[in-house]
């Protein structure tokens, strides 16, 4: 299922319930960005705390 798809099931689950409904996907994606990269500016990476999906021996995510 892609974004697009999951918004307009959330839209509708969102109306049958009365509850507002969701942003569309990608609304808040250059808040986020912008978000990580200052996050990143004061918390650089180091060496004691190794970057996420980094392991040795595994060429990809899903280990195949």
């Amino acid at each position: 299922m892609d974004a697009i798809q999951q918004h307009m099931l959330d839209t509708y689950r969102a109306a049958r319930l009365g509850e507002p409904a969701p942003p569309p996907p990608g609304r808040h994606d250059r808040r986020t960005l912008r978000d990580l990269y200052r996050h990143w500016l004061t918390h650089p990476p180091t060496q004691d705390r190794p970057v996420r999906g980094s392991r040795p021996g595994r060429s990809s995510p899903s280990g195949a």
